[in-house]
This record gives C-alpha cells, structure tokens and sequence, in this order.
C-alpha cells in the first residue's frame, strides 16, 4: 500500500456494545440519511463503523454523506469503509460548503464534527481558525436548512467555558466561565471562543428554523482509533508503554483530566443526536477524575514498565489544572451513564493495540 498503515474495523464485540447501548433510540435512526463533516476523525470513525454495525446486526438501514478534505487518505487506512455501500465520500471543506453543493438531495439528521484541530494553525493564523469553526457551524447550518435536515448535531469543546478554575471540581453547563478572546498565543483560548460564537449560531437556527441543534461539549476520549502521538496524552501515554518504554510527562504530571471510552463516547453521541433539547448544550466526558501523574502510573502497570518519567517538580502553592465535566444534565435528561471505567479503559485499550489476550 505505498507505506500506508491499513487499520482493521473496530473489534466486533466493542461495536456490539455500542449497538446495545443505543437500543433505545435506534427505531428513530431507521432509514435516516445523515450529512457528516469531519468523519475521518476519531468521533466519525466510530459513529461511522457503529453505522455500518447497526445496519448489519439492526437493519436500520441508514446512510451516510460524508465531508472530508482528503477522503482518499483516509480510505487508503480504512479500505473496510471504503467498500461501504452505505457511505457516500465528498471532497471538500467546511469554509467552502454551499446549499447549492446539495441541491436535490435530502438529509434527516446532519453531524457537524469538523473543526481546526492544529494548534500551531490556530495560533499562526487565528482568523483562518475561526472561519473553519464559527464560519463553518454557519455553512454547515445553512446546509441543513436547504436540504430539510431536522435533527442537527454539533460537536463543541470544553473549551468554551475558559479555564476551569482548580476549586471547582466539574464543570456544568451553566458555568458562567469564558474563554479569553484577546489570547492569540493559546489555541485552546481561540477555539473555544469561536465554538462558543457556533454554539450561538446554533441556538438562533433552532429558533428561526424547523431544526433542532443540539450541542455537545466534549471533554477527553479514550479507546481504539485515539491517535498515538499529537495532544492526546492518553495516546501517547499508550505509544510509550507499547514500544515498551518508560513512559515521559514533559509536565509535573498534576493536571486532572478524565477520560470517556469511545463506546460510551458513540453511544452518547447517537442519543444526543435523536434525544437532545433543541437548542441545549450537554456536557460529552467522564465525570472520574485522575491526574496526569496518575494516569501514566496505571498505564505502566498494565504494561509491566518499571519507570513513569516526569520532567518537571509541580511548583510550591500552586494548584493543578482541571478539565473535568458535570454530566449531571445529560445523565438526567437523556438516561445516559459510563459504562466503562479508567482501568477497564486501559486494559482494552491495550488489547486493542495488540497486547494481552
């Protein structure tokens, strides 16, 4: 394949869990034809071979359109959704997309999932940022409206409650936090403020339009298809230990971070899809605190290491930095639950990499 790593489905019985978690709203997804953008990322993947799954084992027959900038890459990497004849690929962009790209064509739930997902893009070019996120959510809501769409969902960020202050242990939906638009140097500042500027457009479409717009604010992710190298420090947590090094925190290893696994991260994601309020925002995370430290520490047991390296001594008095949801909202609003806990988590997440039985 000209260097290119393929990457078998997801294993049979994680997508069979997924499937009997959404059990109770897979009669609404019947025969629905979806609008995705952004599916070549860790959430499509999943919501796409979850897909696939329900249509094998269900026969809900759904379909898919999906938006990407270079679908053939990812479909050199994922031949098994190439193949699909339930998927359609589109080559394309979120700050290009038109209602007229669509024309004659009909969707009953659309999936906003594509974002600017490079940092360093983000900082060195803040406007080109915003214009993929809030510019996008605007083309992509325009999208939905021409082509009768009545479900819609949009995958926002954590980050558009600012900083989370140490003293509060989760956040909630009505935290009154804000990120600092006038931050050009930090990433997580500017793409929270322009999800937060598409969350808005969001509530105004659900209001001017037969269209429900539900949002979700996802925190951090676990599980099969998680990038092993980048941002993601579970990821590369699990590089190191497969490789069968010491595992290195370049930080002192005392931020809190929580972890949702990809099963219950697609479950939630399908429910708020068909079940969520117009308009409202729910928190996507685990509730299950753990320190960076931490993390790393029962990483390297599971693997056997004997060495967890961290670079840096937390400094005197100062207090750790947090990124921990309340999903006291959608838990009650849309019956959903973590199933999964951090050291299962992990024990799967090694088993998918090829370790253990």
């Amino acid at each position: 394949m000209g260097g290119v790593t393929v990457e078998p489905p997801f294993a049979a019985a994680d997508l069979a869990s997924v499937l009997a978690g959404i059990a109770g709203v897979t009669a609404d997804l019947r025969n629905a034809r979806l609008l995705i953008t952004g599916g070549t990322g860790f959430f499509g993947r999943w919501l796409l071979e979850s897909m696939l799954a329900a249509n094998a084992q269900t026969g809900a027959n759904l379909t898919a359109t999906v938006l990407a900038r270079d679908p053939a890459a990812f479909l050199a990497r994922m031949p098994h959704l190439a193949t699909a004849r339930a998927i359609t690929w589109v080559t394309g962009a979120v700050t290009t997309i038109r209602p007229e790209d669509f024309a004659g064509q009909r969707f009953d739930g659309v999936i906003h999932l594509a974002t600017e997902s490079d940092s360093q893009a983000t900082v060195s070019n803040p406007g080109a940022a915003v214009d993929v996120i809030t510019g996008g959510t605007r083309r992509v809501l325009d999208v939905a409206v021409a082509t009768g769409a009545r479900r819609f969902l949009f995958a926002s960020s954590g980050s558009v409650y600012g900083k989370q202050p140490s003293t509060v242990e989760r956040l909630d939906e009505s935290f009154p936090g804000l990120p600092d638009p006038n931050n050009f140097t930090d990433a997580y500042a500017i793409s929270g403020e322009a999800k937060r500027q598409a969350e808005l457009l969001c509530a105004t479409y659900a209001r001017e339009h037969p269209l429900a717009p539900v949002i979700a604010r996802g925190f951090t992710f676990a599980g099969p298809g998680l990038p092993l190298d980048g941002k993601f420090a579970f990821g590369n947590f699990m590089r190191d230990a497969l490789a069968g090094r010491p595992i290195v925190l370049t930080g002192d290893g005392t931020p809190v971070r929580s972890y949702l696994h990809a099963i219950d991260l697609t479950v939630w994601l399908w429910t708020m899809l068909v079940r969520g309020a117009p308009g409202r925002a729910y928190n996507l995370g685990s509730e299950h605190a753990v320190t960076l430290r931490e993390l790393a520490d029962a990483i390297a047991e599971e693997f056997g290491l004997a060495e967890v390296k961290v670079l840096q001594k937390p400094l005197p008095g100062q207090l750790p930095h947090r990124y921990v949801p309340s999903t006291a909202r959608a838990r009650a609003e849309l019956g959903l639950s973590e199933t999964i806990n951090l050291p299962e988590t992990i024990r799967r997440s090694a088993k998918g990499l090829g370790r253990g039985a």
